[in-house]
């Protein structure tokens, strides 16, 4: 997968969660041994994101772990609030 079409997974499954889907932003910053994607989102939707005990957050973190990235780094997602 490359990072156009990780970039639309991400955004695809976040966006249905959003009360404010115009505010979501998605920077990638790659460090030696990862893809980090840090995701931000209108602080009315972070609840939303994370859900209750992380929930969703860790359900979100499952598939897009799951999915096979092109070369050796391995893919992080980070919720910024």
């Amino acid at each position: 997968m490359t990072d156009q079409e990780m970039r639309n997974l991400i955004t695809t499954i976040v966006t249905a969660l959003l009360s404010h889907p115009e505010d979501l932003k998605l920077e990638l910053q790659e460090t030696d041994d990862f893809h980090e994607y840090l995701l931000s989102v209108n602080p009315d939707d972070v609840g939303r994101v994370i859900g209750k005990r992380g929930r969703i957050a860790k359900a979100i973190r499952s598939i897009v772990y799951s999915v096979q990235y092109d070369g050796p780094k391995r893919v992080r997602l980070t919720i910024v609030d």
